[in-house]
């Protein structure tokens, strides 16, 4: 959502970010660096869990939903520069909240990441800058979410608060 002004962004405004396959390689190599779980890494052990199956690592659909977010930001911020746009610089986020682990991934699955403008906020303290609060999806292919959280993020506005 970073590729607009503050201004420009709307709430209810919807941006996909992209997909990711989880694989049994790269759910084992996750967790072998990360989160060494037994269902993380045992085929055998996860079918013994409450999961029911080997799954990935919350923690790995969180890498998967950043790195989707990341390039989807970054391409559009390159359209957009490639186009002579003015960009609003990137700002900090002040935290997340809400962040929920919905349903297990599983090898197998693909996992596909969208962000939905869900308020905005102008900031009497910062007038350079503005408030965004986006609630992030992660559904799988069987259109079952799976992940989500809010985060906030401040963004430039092109008025400068004026």
């Amino acid at each position: 959502m970073t590729a607009e002004w503050f201004d420009e962004l709307e709430v209810g405004q919807h941006r996909p970010y992209g997909s990711y396959v989880f694989t049994l390689e790269n759910i084992r190599a996750f967790a072998q660096k990360f989160d060494p779980q037994p269902f993380h890494l045992d085929e055998e052990l996860g079918r013994a869990s409450v999961y029911g199956g080997l799954c990935a690592s919350g923690w790995h659909t969180a890498a998967a939903y950043m790195q989707c977010c990341a390039r989807a930001v970054f391409a559009a911020r390159d359209r957009l520069a490639a186009q002579g746009k003015d960009l609003p610089p990137l700002g900090p986020s002040p935290g997340f909240e809400n962040l929920k682990w919905l349903k297990p991934v599983f090898p197998g699955d693909t996992v596909t990441f969208a962000g939905e403008v869900i308020a905005k906020r102008e900031l009497n303290s910062r007038p350079d800058w503005g408030l965004l609060t986006i609630r992030n999806r992660g559904v799988n292919q069987h259109d079952e979410a799976v992940f989500e959280f809010t985060s906030k993020l401040l963004v430039g506005r092109r008025d400068g608060g004026h």
